[in-house]
C-alpha cells in the first residue's frame, strides 16, 4: 500500500474523499468532477466500508484506492491520504462524497492560492442541489452555540445565538477571512499542513473540520472565496440519526476540553476580530 499512496506527481493538487457504504453512483458523480480538472495529480479514496470496492473504483491511473476495512473516522481516514500527499502536492482538497463543481473552480482556486501565499485554507460559497445557499461561515463555537441550539431552546433567544454565530450579517458576495469554515470542500495549502499536522483522530465525526480551521488560523489566513462556488447535499445526519447525535455530542465536549469551555481567549479575540471586520465591509 505504501509504494502506491507515495508515488510522485508533478502536478500541484491532490484530493481525498472518505467513503463509508456509498451509494455508488454519488461516489462516481464527485469522483469525474475530481478527474475532470486537470490541475488533481492524484485522488485519494480512502474507504471505511466493510466491503473492499477497488475494482470498481480504480478505472483511472490518478485514482488511489485504499480500504481500511474499518472505520477509522473522517479526520483519521483523510490523515491516510494526507500523509500520502502532503511532501507530493503544493495543495490538498478535503473532498465529501455528495459533492459536486465544475472543473474550472481548481484552477481559479490554485492562481489564487499562489497569488496569496499567506492563506493556509480556502473555501469556496457552497450552495445546496437547487442554488440555495449554505450559511457555513461561522465564529468559533462557544458551548451555547453548539449544546443549545441543537436542543432547540426556542423563541428569539435561539435566534439571536444563530444569527450571530452564523454570520447572518454577512452577505456571502465578499472575500474575508472566516475563523470557522466547513470541512465539507477544504481546500488546503500542504506547507501548512506540515506545521499543523492534518485532522486531530481524537474526533471520530464531528468538529474535526473546525479544530484544523482554528489551528491553520494560527499559522496563515483562513479564508472564504465566494468567487466559485460547489454544490452540497448536505444531510445534517445527527439531527436525523441518534447514533450520528451521540458522536456530534462526543466530539464537541472533546472540542471544549481541548479548547476551552467557558476561558478561551483565542475564541474571544477571534470571533470580535471577524465581526468587526464583517461590519467594516457591510458598510
Amino acid at each position: 500500500m505504501g509504494e502506491a499512496l507515495m508515488g510522485k506527481i508533478d502536478l500541484k493538487v491532490s484530493a481525498s474523499i472518505v467513503l463509508y457504504e456509498n451509494d455508488r453512483r454519488e461516489v462516481e458523480h464527485v469522483i469525474h468532477c475530481c478527474l475532470q480538472a486537470t490541475e488533481i495529480g492524484k485522488l485519494y479514496l480512502i474507504d471505511n466500508s466493510r466491503e473492499n470496492k477497488q475494482q470498481e473504483y480504480t478505472f483511472d491511473e490518478r485514482i488511489c484506492y485504499v480500504h481500511n476495512g474499518r472505520n477509522l473516522g473522517f479526520g483519521a481516514a483523510h490523515n491516510v491520504a494526507i500523509t500520502a500527499s502532503i511532501n507530493n502536492f503544493d495543495y490538498h482538497i478535503v473532498v465529501n462524497p455528495d459533492i459536486t463543481f465544475e472543473p474550472h473552480i481548481i484552477s481559479v482556486m490554485v492562481s489564487y492560492m499562489e497569488e496569496y501565499t499567506n492563506i493556509g485554507s480556502l473555501m469556496p460559497k457552497i450552495l445546496y442541489p437547487d442554488g440555495e445557499l449554505q450559511r457555513l461561515c461561522k465564529l468559533l463555537p462557544n458551548p451555547l452555540n453548539l449544546f443549545a441550539r441543537r436542543f432547540g431552546i426556542p423563541g428569539a433567544w435561539r435566534k439571536l445565538i444563530n444569527s450571530k454565530y452564523e454570520l447572518q450579517m454577512f452577505d456571502y458576495n465578499q472575500i474575508v477571512d472566516i475563523p470557522n469554515l466547513s470541512g465539507c470542500f477544504m481546500f488546503i495549502r500542504t506547507a501548512v499542513l506540515k506545521k499543523v499536522g492534518g485532522f486531530d483522530e481524537r474526533y471520530f465525526m464531528y468538529l474535526e473540520d473546525v479544530d484544523l480551521v482554528r489551528r491553520i488560523g494560527r499559522e496563515a489566513r483562513t479564508v472564504f472565496f465566494p468567487s466559485v462556488s460547489v454544490y452540497h447535499a448536505y444531510q445534517k445526519a445527527s439531527y436525523k440519526n441518534l447514533k450520528m447525535l451521540k458522536f456530534h455530542v462526543v466530539s464537541a465536549i472533546k472540542y471544549f476540553n481541548k479548547w476551552g469551555w467557558v476561558f478561551d481567549k483565542e475564541r474571544k479575540e477571534k470571533n470580535r476580530d471577524t465581526l468587526l471586520r464583517l461590519e467594516s465591509k457591510q458598510r
